[in-house]
């Protein structure tokens, strides 16, 4: 079967399994060639399987650490005659990875929300583990949550509050930029999207690995969260979204209390650059303002995708010489996203970009290819003519 990139709005319904491997070897080599630090040994990551949590897993496997990773994710699985998701795919092969490297690398797929996932890995971490784990790492992008204790079910929802807000977004299937405008966020827009989005489960994470007796003294947990620019606070910072990730940040300095009484840890939220994701893709407004940063950070020579930017962060804030916090303890690796430089000139052409100049001013090419690089397409050195044998692989295993 020969598998061709199928994409409705902005939306990948489809992915290429070989394209997915290739990118994770890809992610691997960036890591094995680049700057070494010594991590956690034993590491959690809720939200694996794409973007910067499998970069995340990526970096701490393969760039000196030599971890054992759990990874936790919701992925579709492939069968004979229909593909899996990505990052089903991608699971995979960064578990075969990791083994030859002689690593555990356990993959365990299901709805992280829930109590029963949260008692699995517990159980795992017991069993098969070691029995503690040095190190959370928190990338749960979900756009519904069913809660734990009452099995309500909760959708975000991406709005601005206060009043509506008008921006262009792009359509990716027809390589085109539209108006968008969106309407102000009710009262139960704004509850669900921080139920959904804030730290919640975050937070029902920690506080049940620590009753469980399964964190090390010295135990770590971050999350990722994204801040932006002015550009972008009408739908992120003063939005239903920017809501969810000031609970998420409020989470982190109430859990950061509990670890120092009780591990002697510590907990923080890690803001990270803009980048293309499978989540960042559904933001209105947002792929505009990353295809023109992408343009300037790029001729600046300080552009980064997912790898270069999580490898930087681990090797060095988190476990490096150079942590760069806030005053309100967030550690700061998208300083160079927000430096004044790289603003005015994303501004400049914010002000002058249209539906007719959009490909000149800002780097949609680049965007786009990032976009199907998410899904296995695009990526080098993978031939997209040849067929692929969907029944072969599916037989893998997560």
């Amino acid at each position: 079967m020969v598998i061709k990139p199928k994409i409705k709005g902005s939306l990948a319904l489809n992915c290429h399994p070989v394209g997915c491997k290739e990118e994770v070897l890809n992610q691997i080599k960036y890591v094995e060639n680049s700057k070494k630090y010594k991590g956690a040994k034993k590491v959690l990551i809720i939200g694996a399987s794409s973007g910067y949590g499998l970069a995340t897993r990526i970096s701490l496997a393969f760039g000196g650490s030599d971890s054992d990773t759990i990874g936790v994710s919701f992925e579709r699985e492939g069968s004979k005659r229909k593909v899996g998701s990505a990052g089903w795919y991608s699971n995979i092969w960064f578990r075969e990875e990791a083994e030859k490297k002689g690593l555990i690398a356990k993959n365990i797929l299901g709805d992280a929300f829930s109590h029963n996932m949260k008692e699995e890995v517990i159980k795992y971490i017991k069993e098969e583990f070691g029995g503690k784990i040095d190190l959370l790492v928190y990338s749960l992008a979900s756009g519904m949550r069913t809660d734990p204790d009452t099995n309500k079910i909760y959708k975000s929802n991406l709005r601005p509050q206060g009043e509506s807000l008008t921006g262009f977004t792009f359509n990716v299937e027809k390589e085109s930029m539209e108006e968008v405008t969106l309407s102000p966020a009710t009262e139960e827009d704004l509850t669900n999207t921080v139920k959904v989005m804030g730290g919640e489960d975050w937070e029902l994470w920690v506080k049940a690995l620590i009753e469980a007796n399964v964190v090390s003294e010295g135990f770590k947990t971050m999350a990722y969260s994204y801040i932006g620019p002015a550009v972008m606070e009408g739908i992120y910072r003063h939005g239903t979204i920017g809501s969810a990730k000031e609970h998420l940040e409020k989470t982190a300095r109430d859990l950061d209390e509990v670890l120092k009484d009780e591990k002697s840890g510590e907990a923080y939220v890690a803001v990270n650059k803009a980048i293309v994701t499978k989540a960042s893709a559904y933001i209105p407004i947002f792929p505009l303002y990353a295809s023109a940063l992408m343009r300037v950070m790029e001729e600046k020579g300080i552009e980064e995708n997912a790898i270069e930017h999580t490898h930087r962060l681990f090797a060095d804030m988190v476990y490096g010489d150079k942590p760069e916090f806030d005053s309100e303890k967030r550690m700061r690796p998208d300083s160079w996203e927000l430096r004044d430089d790289v603003q005015e000139e994303v501004l400049e052409i914010y002000k002058k970009v249209t539906e007719n100049n959009f490909k000149e001013l800002t780097d949609f090419d680049k965007y786009k290819t990032e976009f199907l690089k998410l899904n296995g397409f695009k990526v080098e050195g993978v031939n997209y003519e040849e067929d692929v044998d969907l029944e072969e692989l599916s037989k893998l295993k997560p």
